[in-house]
């Protein structure tokens, strides 16, 4: 790890400081992935500042996805990201192995339910009827990243219960062993915070930013097949679009990163 000196004690510019001596010392690679950055009292006496002074700045360098926090142990230099581009329908696992990546599902629940007035919309079906729910937790190289709720068409569900659903993606199930070709899917992302149980499953801690995305997918033919609730973690995911002024000119979307911060537990 790289020396880090004092800054002289000007309160309005002091967590800049430390946040930008940091930050440096990341992306020079002095501070790597994994690698604990010193306590909050030791920067607090190297720096002579407070400890709200300390925790703004490293609060910065959280919002910038540069470092973690694991409760009880301290602040950690994130690894990098990998990407999962946009531009191709996909589902997580394929995606993230044809990147190299170690993926595998944990079954959290496989049950017949009847669907919500949301589901039943979505999958335009009439309220009350009976859908498949799937609940899986997913690892990306061993790291608790997300949980999935899907929801498909009991006779589609009954074929996927016999399906290895801890290794493959429901996509790749329903188009080879189903024989169903997927078209294209509508997705709606917006910010929430993880509750007690999506918390646990991801070993994060209560009130962490999550992405949550609906996701609904049609066949080929423009059927409704599969609708979803991904809860991402939001220090593992990142989207970024570039969009054209021109009139009637579509976005270009860029790759969606998608970082496994090292969390204990």
């Amino acid at each position: 790890m790289g020396r880090m000196t004092s800054v002289e004690a000007v309160p309005a510019a002091l967590y800049v400081r430390i946040k930008d001596e940091l930050r440096t010392a990341i992306l020079n690679g002095d501070l790597k992935p994994y690698d604990r950055l010193p306590s909050e009292s030791s920067l607090r006496e190297r720096f002579s500042v407070s400890r709200i002074t300390v925790r703004q700045a490293l609060g910065e360098l959280h919002k910038e996805g540069l470092i973690f926090t694991i409760h009880g142990k301290g602040s950690f230099v994130s690894k990098p990201k990998t990407d999962q581009s946009l531009t191709r329908l996909q589902g997580f696992a394929e995606a993230m192995a044809e990147a190299g990546h170690e993926i595998h599902n944990q079954l959290l629940g496989l049950e017949e339910v009847p669907a919500d007035a949301q589901v039943a919309e979505r999958l335009a079906l009439a309220p009350g009827s009976p859908v498949t729910e799937i609940r899986r937790l997913r690892f990306l190289n061993r790291v608790p990243i997300s949980v999935d709720i899907t929801y498909v068409p009991v006779e589609i569900g009954q074929k996927l219960a016999k399906a290895d659903l801890a290794t493959r993606d429901i996509f790749l199930i329903i188009e080879n062993d189903l024989g169903i070709p997927l078209g294209n899917a509508d997705l709606a992302i917006e910010a929430t915070a993880a509750d007690d149980e999506l918390a646990g499953r991801m070993k994060i801690m209560r009130g962490a930013p999550l992405l949550r995305i609906e996701r609904l997918t049609y066949t080929a033919d423009g059927q409704p097949l599969d609708f979803e609730y991904l809860f991402y973690r939001g220090d593992a995911f990142r989207y970024r679009l570039t969009m054209s002024r021109q009139a009637g000119g579509a976005p270009a979307v860029q790759p969606v990163e998608a970082a496994a911060g090292h969390m204990a537990g």
